[in-house]
């Protein structure tokens, strides 16, 4: 009889909540650049693994980044 093999799914942190960040500036686009995927969609909370408090700060930090031209709204 063959044995499966059992994979876990190792579970997602929050990088912001590890690293004590209280607030996303929207200035840093070098951070904010990491959450938008190469369409310049932000990424979904369940692949990022932000927590729900986070990626609302993130997406309204990219928002406004997006609103100020500091990155763009779609990708070319």
């Amino acid at each position: 009889m063959a044995r499966r093999r059992v994979f876990y799914r190792r579970r997602k942190v929050c990088k912001f909540t590890v690293e004590g960040i209280e607030y996303i500036d929207y200035k840093d686009t070098k951070l904010l650049q990491q959450y938008i995927l190469e369409r310049s969609k932000i990424l979904p909370r369940r692949i990022s693994g932000t927590s729900a408090r986070h990626q609302r700060m993130l997406a309204k930090a990219i928002k406004r980044a997006r609103h100020l031209a500091l990155i763009p709204f779609t990708s070319d």
